[in-house]
């Protein structure tokens, strides 16, 4: 889970390699560090989508069918934007890294299909606008966040609409920036090779004007609400219960609560969650639980999908649940299971070059280290059943939970 090569580039880009000889080819990951909702400039919302459209239309060097024929005399794939990637055959990487960087840095962003993708992302909003779906997104976001919170942003058909090419050209050069870039290169290539080529590709990008911040602020937690989404589609509910919670990816509690998450949800009938509400009392579809964190926030959240008359019932079992969490020891027989489940998602994690070096980038862009899932095993194995019920005590108040759903009213 480590890498052979890990260091910074003149131009401020961390460059990751790991050599792995089982096929001849190589594969290239890499990310800006960006955040749309903090980064976009006032009434421009939507910039990096329609940015983010007009990568495939060539370079300033090569239009759209020169690149694309560059691409395709090497056989490689490629992809570019604030996440960008490479798949080439070992002997072309060098070509493959100079139209990765020519797309990346100097795309063509020509006129006639800024108009038209301009055009398309306004359709595409006003629909997604419309959606139960991203309604019901929306009223979790409103209901988990302070008023004014930069995730809370909308993009609007009208923000899109008056968005000009300038202001794309502009949100290009200033998001873009090597300084908060991150390149993964993993395959038949040597450190010595990969950093040569990396740096002949990139190493003229230089960073202009102040870094911009892409990390969101710490927020407060959340008070208790409930909204319908109506859903005309739609028979059963969708339910989701959230809350805002005060851990973060860097917050030593961040792994008893994911051990616990596992005693509660992970592994179908064999965990609790599932065994009380399908199993026992026949209440839901499914159930699931998740805990995100951030470098800066955190949220936990049960969701499950059941016949209308079924969502408070089950919703107190789930409380109930939450609350034993709290005040219980979970099983030995439990722990032990929720510790082979999490143990046994690592090596799985890691089982192809792709997924290889997604997991270093989205180590390295976070700022853990390479070798987090070697680190995670040996801390969830030393945890016991006082510190799954410790950081649940102190962390998850079922007192606080927002209820969000989708679907005809409940009952």
């Amino acid at each position: 889970c480590s890498s052979d090569l890990d260091t910074p580039l003149p131009n401020g880009i961390r460059l990751i390699v790991r050599t792995d000889t089982t096929s001849p080819t190589v594969t290239v990951v890499g990310q800006v560090k960006h955040n749309g909702d903090l980064q976009t400039p006032k009434d421009q919302e939507g910039v990096g989508n329609v940015l983010d459209g007009l990568y495939s239309y060539g370079t300033t060097n090569l239009d759209r069918i020169a690149f694309q024929k560059a691409l395709d005399d090497i056989a490689a794939n490629e992809s570019a934007g604030f996440e960008f990637s490479l798949q080439v055959l070992k002997e072309y990487f060098s070509r493959g890294m100079q139209l990765l960087a020519d797309n990346e840095l100097h795309p063509a962003l020509p006129e006639k299909a800024f108009m038209i993708t301009r055009q398309q992302t306004a359709q595409f909003v006003a629909g997604n606008l419309q959606s139960p779906g991203y309604r019901t997104s929306r009223a979790l976001d409103m209901a988990l966040l302070p008023v004014g919170d930069p995730v809370l942003r909308e993009t609007t058909p009208a923000t899109v609409s008056k968005l000009t090419l300038e202001d794309v050209k502009q949100y290009h050069d200033t998001s873009l920036r090597p300084d908060l870039t991150t390149i993964v290169v993993i395959g038949d290539v040597t450190p010595e090779e990969a950093k040569a080529v990396v740096e002949k590709s990139f190493g003229d990008w230089k960073a202009a004007g102040p870094k911009p911040n892409t990390i969101l602020p710490a927020v407060p937690g959340n008070k208790p609400s409930a909204a319908n989404v109506a859903d005309s589609e739609a028979v059963q509910d969708s339910v989701t219960l959230a809350e805002q919670i005060d851990v973060n990816r860097f917050d030593p509690d961040y792994y008893p609560l994911q051990l616990g998450d596992h005693v509660l949800g992970g592994g179908f009938y064999a965990t609790r969650l599932y065994h009380d509400l399908r199993q026992v009392a026949g209440l839901v579809y499914g159930v699931d639980v998740s805990f995100d964190a951030s470098k800066t926030r955190g949220s936990y959240s049960v969701d499950y999908g059941c016949d209308p008359p079924n969502v408070s019932k089950a919703r107190a079992l789930i409380v109930r649940d939450l609350n034993q969490m709290r005040t219980e020891d979970v099983s030995d027989a439990e722990l032990r299971q929720a510790k082979a489940l999490l143990l046994r998602q690592i090596p799985l994690s890691e089982s192809s070059e792709e997924a290889v070096a997604g997991g270093l980038l989205g180590r390295a862009i976070v700022g853990l280290p390479l070798d987090e899932p070697i680190v995670a095993a040996k801390k969830y194995s030393a945890l016991t059943a006082a510190d799954v019920k410790a950081a649940f005590a102190k962390h998850i108040d079922p007192d606080r939970l927002v209820q969000i759903v989708r679907g005809p009213t409940p009952q």
